[in-house]
């Protein structure tokens, strides 16, 4: 793994370079014609303890990619994307992945940050499950149903498209507002008929027999993928720490894809589930981390327009405007250099 540091810390000094001689210029903070990282700390978000960010943690795969640049590293967990986009606001995160729907719901309600990666799909990732004994068929069978769903979320993005798409008004379902660690409890207790939700929970709660689903986003024709952010300051002021970022997401995507039997391992200690659990939860929302393409984009300005007419999010908004594939580009072709 030194290999990747040494690299990493190769890109960051020629990404740097580059932005300090570009029409002869230096970024604000640049002292001496490099950056001046002095006394900064990078807020990195993640959603629970466990998973792919849990490996990066225990290795100090980022700390030990900005250290030689100065930069120390702070972790934040957070329950869904909604709280990271509002600490996002408030200058107290700089870094999320997170999904499609706090995404733009953060965008309307302006705060600045870029779009610089896509890590899923979103094709499978979020549905609606019941109970494993519940005659519950169809989604339109959530009619006068109280309905368990973390609103700002991809999940709540699935549920009412879903609704509306299905011609039932969203008005006539109960619609209960949980985040994760209160869903699960009232799904297991059944005092909700259905939770609308995303992996790992639908995997957990399927392959273990809790539930089953319902219906999910790529039947639904509903796309839930999901993104890394960045803070707008951080991006325009030092732009090679957002590449290094993404330089280290690989790295640690590649662990990943490459190391299976650790994989199923450590995230079943992590998620205190079976190793089978794991294996379908990833099979269910693999791992990528791809410049976000023009259809991708398109997808995510229909789900923007659809909240927009139905007065979820404050305002019309066009979601190219907060895309930057320009990181994950570089990132990429540092990764490559590696391999």
């Amino acid at each position: 793994m030194k290999i990747w540091t040494t690299a990493l810390l190769l890109l960051a000094t020629v990404l740097i370079a580059a932005g300090c001689a570009k029409n002869g210029e230096t970024s604000p903070s640049a002292k001496g014609g490099k950056p001046d990282y002095k006394g900064l700390t990078l807020k990195l978000g993640v959603q629970g303890s466990g998973g792919m960010y849990a490996k990066a943690r225990e290795e100090k795969w980022f700390e030990k990619a900005y250290e030689p640049l100065g930069v120390k590293v702070e972790w934040a967990e957070f329950q869904s994307g909604p709280p990271m986009t509002e600490a996002m606001a408030s200058d107290k995160l700089d870094f999320a992945s997170l999904g499609n729907m706090p995404v733009i719901a953060a965008q309307s309600a302006g705060i600045k940050f870029e779009i610089i990666s896509q890590i899923l799909d979103g094709k499978r990732n979020t549905a609606i499950i019941v109970p494993a004994d519940s005659p519950l068929k169809d989604i339109r069978d959530l009619k006068g149903r109280k309905v368990a769903v973390t609103k700002g979320s991809n999940a709540y993005n699935l549920l009412t498209r879903g609704l509306h798409d299905a011609g039932v008004n969203p008005a006539d379902v109960q619609v209960i507002q949980l985040q994760p660690n209160e869903a699960q409890p009232a799904f297991d207790s059944g005092k909700v008929d259905a939770w609308a939700t995303w992996d790992p929970y639908i995997t957990v709660n399927t392959l273990t027999g809790k539930g089953k689903v319902l219906t999910e986003g790529e039947t639904l024709g509903v796309l839930a993928p999901s993104f890394v952010i960045v803070r707008k300051e951080i991006a325009d002021k030092y732009p090679e720490l957002a590449t290094v970022y993404l330089s280290v997401l690989e790295k640690t995507r590649l662990w990943e894809e490459q190391n299976s039997a650790e994989v199923l391992k450590r995230y079943a200690a992590d998620y205190k589930i079976p190793e089978a659990v794991v294996g379908g939860m990833l099979t269910r929302s693999k791992s990528i981390n791809i410049p976000v393409s023009e259809a991708t984009a398109a997808e995510l300005q229909k789900t923007a327009d659809f909240q927009e007419s139905a007065g979820t999010i404050r305002k019309k908004i066009k979601v190219a405007d907060a895309v930057n594939n320009t990181f994950i580009e570089e990132a990429l072709k540092a990764a490559s250099a590696v391999k």
